[in-house]
């Protein structure tokens, strides 16, 4: 019997939001991960770094502050930076785990290019905050270099940048090719390194993309039996942090898309991982959206927690 191929995109939750952090939290999430493979998931793993790409931004600037010959690193190198350090700990994590369970499987982190529109509607409008705070007067060169800044009351100015969506993955080839091997993949990590397509060349854009967004995007490329999406909350809810919460176990698209019309989907956290989910089962009729927190995936596999999505 063949594996059931799936996407599975991991928050900051299973990563924490420092270097120490995510090597505690990675042990944890490679069993959980292990476990899906125990179940004969064939994994394709996408992940956030949103705390990692900031703590990398916010260390390169410093690092141009201080020695001036030193040049700022753009956001598609810290982007890039973020996929290798945030895959090592991953790869490295998860197959000692499998080794640990006597699974023998190769696990390999893809850096992972996505192109973008430049004329996206987002770079119009950037909402995504990076790096330290800054004084006013260090807003303004920010200001004068072509960048966007946004005033935070009581604490100072934060760059923002866009958020366009994903057009396409450059190195989806590779990827469904250690796929089609049986093997592990990290890809696409926080959003994929935003790049805009110029006469043949890749030129790195001045973004970030939301890992959501690509999740679902790598699922329909890969034609996936399912997309899982591990997050902080164990389901769905309506109502979400009222007096009536009520945990949603099952949704179609159809109704996932009148309760987004309602406005009862946060922007920012459970908003994104809805429309993933409608982008992929839209174009994948036949497949389903798993929901859940990381400690109830053995569960979820049991249909015994987390939000399933179907067409």
């Amino acid at each position: 019997m063949s594996k059931k191929k799936v996407v599975v995109s991991l928050g900051h939750e299973s990563l924490g939001y420092t270097t120490l952090e995510q090597m505690d939290a990675v042990k944890v999430t490679a069993k959980a991960l292990a476990d899906l493979v125990e179940a004969d998931y064939q994994l394709t793993i996408t992940h956030s770094n949103g705390p990692q790409v900031s703590m990398i931004h916010k260390a390169m600037t410093e690092l141009r502050r201080v020695y001036i010959d030193y040049t700022p690193a753009p956001m598609c190198v810290c982007s890039a930076m973020s996929q290798g350090y945030v895959g090592y700990d991953i790869q490295n994590a998860l197959r000692s785990e499998l080794l640990g369970r006597g699974i023998y499987k190769p696990v390999s982190t893809i850096l992972t290019q996505v192109t973008v529109d430049p004329y996206d509607e987002a770079f119009y409008e950037p909402t995504k905050r990076i790096g330290r705070y800054m004084s006013k007067e260090d807003a303004e060169v920010e200001i004068n270099k072509g960048n966007y800044v946004q005033e935070i009351p009581g604490k100072g100015y934060r760059r923002v940048v866009a958020a366009p969506k994903p057009i396409d993955i450059v190195e989806i080839e590779t990827i469904r090719t250690l796929v089609n091997a049986d093997q592990v993949v990290i890809a696409c990590g926080g959003g994929g390194i935003p790049v805009i397509e110029q006469n043949h060349v890749l030129k790195g854009a001045s973004a970030v993309i939301e890992k959501d967004a690509i999740a679902g995007k790598l699922a329909v490329d890969l034609q996936t039996e399912e997309l899982i999406i591990l997050t902080n909350v164990d389901y769905v809810c309506k109502h979400f942090g009222k007096p009536d919460q009520t945990p949603l176990p099952t949704l179609t698209v159809a109704e996932a898309k009148e309760l987004m019309a309602q406005g009862e989907f946060e922007a920012g956290t459970m908003l994104p991982k809805i429309e993933a989910a409608i982008f992929y089962l839209e174009k994948v009729p036949s497949g389903k959206v798993l929901i859940t927190s990381m400690g109830c995936v053995k569960q979820a596999l049991k249909g015994a927690a987390g939000t399933v999505i179907t067409a």
